[in-house]
């Protein structure tokens, strides 16, 4: 298997005959300790998927709708909640990640990739403390704002080290680890919340949250044993210890650690030389720059455009308010095939993994899908026939969502940014991003509660034509950096290289430090197209 994709790998390849070879040296199992430092802090939104795995069981739990809701003998369960309880309840937390991730520019300014997930790691636990102790509504609203705190440091800082230390090759394959610990997460609380479901009481609700302190406190044992990245320790001065955990984290000699710590020093100094700060403005205010914050925002952005969070945060109560079957069990079901989707993109990454191929596909699939649960069931709401037709249906989305949009979006907003401004860009691609999960989660309750308009499954009609227009962006503005390095990535966008000319463009191995000029003088041609005029 280990050879199979070092074959892939070198045969795509665009890069220059010696970094090639340079590459061609070592197989996957040489870097192990690099990919299972990565693959530890890929844990880390373990804890998003798990909490959208419980809330949305949560809701539609009699224990939990005992305390926090009201009776409505007219629904199945005999309990609902209010819709302005559903919003803050579901949305609070995607509130408070989008807070945290906006400061994630600032917050790297003064402290490391692995402190601040630290940091996560307490405030998850007191969180889980506040919701887990309280019976007000207020306490449940602000440990779920604290829990979104929480939650928006890992998913922003655990990304930006992936990033950061993986090699080019396998960077695609750890944040596909990535999104497989997300669903991982999300089918092991909606299998809790399927037993605990039947307990009468608080602790149908209260052992599901039990869950929550198992992450945190292996993390924040195990991340003493792995090294801060590389980069970040470059980006503060500290060559010393960035050429130790660089060290730590490839295999190789000395020279070979000398020469990629002096590639990533090259491509440091040739963005200084343009910008001697760093602010948040730098985002935008050149041309490269203000190009590379769009594509990233958007990037990752296609994510929340394509409507999974209303079937992640709301799945079980969509499931039990439409009538459709046992709506825990179609909720475990969902999250399983979701996962076997993203181990088979896992498995196809490193040899495939084309960004702009798979995100395009993927939003158009999950465009049909959507398109028609709505009108299968505004056809006939009721029939059997169209419960069990939105059931496939969702299968077919969640196998559309995990297996080609959720991963090739984070890695999208991930990559692309500069170094140098990095954490700003990546924090402001995830705060977007969360952002319009948060949107999601707020507005979806006024669609499909039947407090309010109760659309149910006729919320598609809205979320097809989204999907279609971000399949659209993809195929016109996103560049392929499959196999670039982050150095490589940041010659292409200085070479002013259109979308399409990413692909195939054979890098020269030297920084580009102003248009068309490389670092040893020599000139490059200056290519401009629509997508630069921003």
């Amino acid at each position: 298997m280990a050879e199979a994709m070092e074959k892939s790998a070198s045969s795509t390849s665009t890069k220059s005959p010696p970094e090639l070879a340079q590459d061609q040296k070592w197989r996957i199992k040489d870097h192990w300790k690099c990919l299972a430092a990565c693959t530890l802090m890929s844990m880390c939104p373990f804890q998003y998927g798990l909490d959208f795995g419980l809330i949305g069981g949560l809701q539609a739990m009699v224990g939990f709708l005992k305390i926090f809701g009201y009776e409505a003998p007219d629904l199945p369960t005999g309990w609902n909640l209010t819709t302005e309880r559903q919003q803050l309840i579901s949305s609070l937390m995607t509130l408070g990640a989008f807070v945290s991730s906006s400061c994630a520019g600032p917050i790297a300014t003064f402290i490391g990739r692995k402190t601040t997930i630290w940091l996560a790691s307490l405030l998850c636990v007191v969180s889980n403390i506040v919701m887990m102790t309280t019976t007000n509504i207020g306490g449940l609203y602000a440990g779920r704002t604290l829990l979104g705190l929480a939650n928006g440091m890992y998913m922003t800082f655990a990304q930006l080290y992936i990033q950061e230390c993986s090699p080019a090759r396998y960077r695609g394959l750890m944040i596909s680890s990535f999104q497989v610990w997300t669903s991982f997460g999300a089918l092991v609380g909606t299998i809790v919340d399927n037993f605990t479901a039947k307990i009468d009481g608080p602790n149908s609700y209260l052992i599901p949250l039990g869950l929550i302190y198992i992450v945190p406190v292996l993390l924040s044992l195990s991340i003493l044993f792995i090294p801060e990245s590389p980069r970040w320790l470059m980006s503060k001065g500290r060559v010393e210890q960035a050429r130790k955990a660089l060290r730590w984290h490839r295999p190789g000699t000395d020279s070979d650690i000398d020469a990629e710590i002096t590639d990533i020093q090259l491509a440091i100094d040739a963005e200084s030389d343009r910008e001697h700060s760093v602010a948040i403005m730098d985002m935008f205010r050149d041309p490269v720059d203000r190009r590379r914050t769009v594509l990233a925002v958007c990037g990752l952005t296609v994510q929340g455009a394509s409507g999974a969070m209303y079937i992640i945060a709301y799945g079980t109560y969509f499931f039990q308010i439409a009538g459709i079957g046992d709506a825990f069990e179609n909720s475990c079901i969902l999250n399983a095939i979701g996962i076997v989707a993203i181990l088979i993109n896992s498995a196809v990454i490193t040899h495939y993994g084309r960004r702009r191929v798979f995100l395009t596909t993927g939003l158009i699939i999950c465009g049909i899908s959507q398109l028609l649960t709505a009108v299968v069931y505004h056809v006939n709401p009721s029939a059997q026939s169209t419960g069990k037709a939105i059931v496939g249906l969702a299968v077919v989305y969640i196998m559309g969502y995990n297996g080609m949009i959720a991963t090739y979006a984070w890695i999208s907003g991930g990559e692309l940014p500069s170094q140098r401004l990095r954490s700003y860009t990546f924090g402001l691609a995830t705060a977007v991003g969360f952002f319009a999960a948060w949107l999601t989660t707020f507005t979806a309750p006024y669609f499909i509660n039947p407090e309010s308009l109760g659309w149910g499954p006729k919320y598609g009609y809205i979320w097809a034509p989204s999907c279609w227009i971000s399949a659209l962006w993809v195929y016109f503005f996103l560049p392929e950096v499959k196999d670039r390095t982050l150095e490589e990535i940041d010659e292409m966008f200085e070479a002013r290289l259109p979308a399409r000319g990413f692909r195939k463009h054979v890098c020269i191995g030297h920084p580009i430090t102003s248009v068309g000029t490389t670092a040893t003088g020599e000139k490059n041609a200056e290519v401009f197209h629509d997508e630069l005029k921003v």
